[in-house]
């Protein structure tokens, strides 16, 4: 993330460096949590989440008090009426917030995702006590703003629905049908894979019992596959769901009409079929919380159970 140099300038003026300090608050050593250990507040009053994904949503669902987080550009109309509802600053963009607006908030806790990186950390621990969570999976990720928030709900408690919910589901589920997913944005084709470290939305795809086909199935590290025109016969799946738009222009560029026209597509067995379902962008690429798991489950039970 690239935070501006008056950000460094301004934190290094007005805020003296902490790391050095005694910890005045709790000490949280966690794997998916950096840096580590952790230094935050008891119970914080004040949190400046510099993500609007996983952070913004789930320390929304959990009560935190946010009082500001980066909302410019987000395809999650829900979220951000939800954020907007409840006086959360908008910092603005992803890539730069608005340093001003983050030191002007006096937050007691900056918290964001891994993919920051260490340099953002450092940047805005010289602003207020700082903890980034790298937690790949959806519900470790949760667990670890849990206990780094201070927040007094259990992880157990946030997900004892969606959990009833999956068991159900998975019972659902018809044995012999596999589904694929795509991506379509307006300069590639983007597969997210069901494997161990699957993005959210597939991971919830994976523990409701959706079977991926081969080509969409990883045992390994690998989670995103982009395909040629050629490979696109790899989403051989009953069942086609696709996603459009969102965080770029590909549903008013001229992408989406570009490929659904393609011979090459129109091949595809669910096509062929009359089962490929347009998914909302907002759900699948802006994945928040339990909130959207509950959307994914939607899906499942609209599009492959057969449900709604």
């Amino acid at each position: 993330m690239a935070f501006r140099f008056l950000f460094a300038l301004i934190a290094g003026i007005l805020f003296p460096a902490v790391a050095s300090a005694a910890c005045e608050g709790r000490l949280v050593d966690s794997p998916h949590v950096m840096p580590a250990p952790a230094c935050v507040p008891d119970k914080p009053q004040r949190i400046v989440s510099l993500d609007a994904g996983y952070t913004l949503g789930m320390a929304i669902e959990l009560g935190l008090p946010v009082a500001g987080a980066p909302l410019f550009g987000m395809s999650d109309e829900a979220l951000r009426e939800k954020a907007e509802s409840l006086s959360v600053e908008n910092l603005g963009s992803l890539t730069e917030p608005s340093v001003e607006k983050i030191i002007g908030l006096q937050p007691d806790l900056i918290l964001g995702s891994g993919f920051l990186g260490e340099n953002a950390l450092a940047l805005a621990s010289r602003v207020a006590p700082a903890a980034f969570i790298t937690a790949q999976n959806w519900k470790d990720y949760l667990r670890a703003l849990i206990e780094v928030s201070g927040s007094d709900r259990k992880a157990e408690d946030v997900l004892a629905d969606y959990e009833s919910r999956v068991a159900r589901l998975r019972d659902e589920i018809p044995e012999d049908l596999t589904v694929s997913v795509v991506r379509i944005t307006s300069w590639d084709f983007q597969v997210y894979l069901d494997s161990p470290d699957a993005y959210a939305p597939f991971a919830v795809l994976r523990e409701a019992g959706v079977r991926r086909t081969a080509y969409e199935t990883s045992d390994g590290t690998e989670t995103l596959k982009r395909p040629d025109w050629e490979q696109l016969a790899g989403l051989d799946g009953d069942v086609l769901l696709y996603i459009v738009g969102g965080t770029n222009t590909s549903d008013t560029d001229g992408r989406l009409e570009e490929v659904l026209d393609n011979p090459l597509w129109q091949r595809l067995p669910a096509v062929q079929a009359g089962r490929v379902y347009r998914v909302d962008p907002a759900t699948w690429m802006e994945f928040s919380g339990v909130g959207s798991a509950h959307k994914v489950l939607d899906d499942i039970e609209r599009y492959i159970v057969g449900k709604q």
